[in-house]
């Protein structure tokens, strides 16, 4: 058996150079198009609205905070597990693990992992515990205890400002 390595960056580069070999009339239909997101209404939310705690700076100076994150595939999880920058620094992961679900950072619609890299790192913090929260436990809301009068609340995560409700 031999083997080879294959360096290319891209899981569908890398799925397409080690699929078998098909006949010309057994090719793959063309992929049908995507339905849009599902909302509430029809049973299952895929996408979640957020407010990061201080927002992402961009070239210009404008300051992106509201946002929105879809939830995450095997494929999302996968990716990184292949990616290069993960195999050499694994704290990475997240990094690109990020850049794949968040679909929306104020008027940016292409989020990479460099956008994530230049992020405040308690807005990365945000993002990955919110990530644990759409994709482990399917909500947004967290409980928390008033400092003060010591009761107990759920705030939701995925919108308003710190210490709103």
């Amino acid at each position: 058996m031999r083997r080879r390595t294959v360096t290319a960056g891209n899981l569908e580069e890398i799925l397409q150079l080690t699929e078998p070999d098909r006949a010309p009339e057994q090719q793959a239909p063309a992929p049908a198009p995507q339905p849009p997101p599902r909302q509430e209404g029809d049973g299952l939310r895929t996408e979640f609205e957020f407010e990061l705690p201080r927002g992402y700076v961009d070239e210009a100076g404008t300051v992106h905070r509201h946002g929105a994150m879809r939830l995450a595939t095997a494929r999302d999880e996968l990716r990184p597990q292949i990616d290069l920058r993960v195999k050499e620094n694994p704290a990475y992961l997240s990094v690109v693990l990020l850049s794949q679900v968040v679909t929306r950072l104020g008027g940016i619609t292409d989020v990479h992992a460099g956008i994530v890299e230049r992020m405040y790192a308690t807005d990365v913090a945000f993002l990955q515990d919110f990530y644990r929260r759409v994709n482990s436990e399917g909500h947004t809301r967290a409980a928390v205890t008033c400092p003060h009068c010591e009761g107990g609340f759920e705030v939701d995560l995925s919108g308003g400002r710190l210490g709103e409700s």
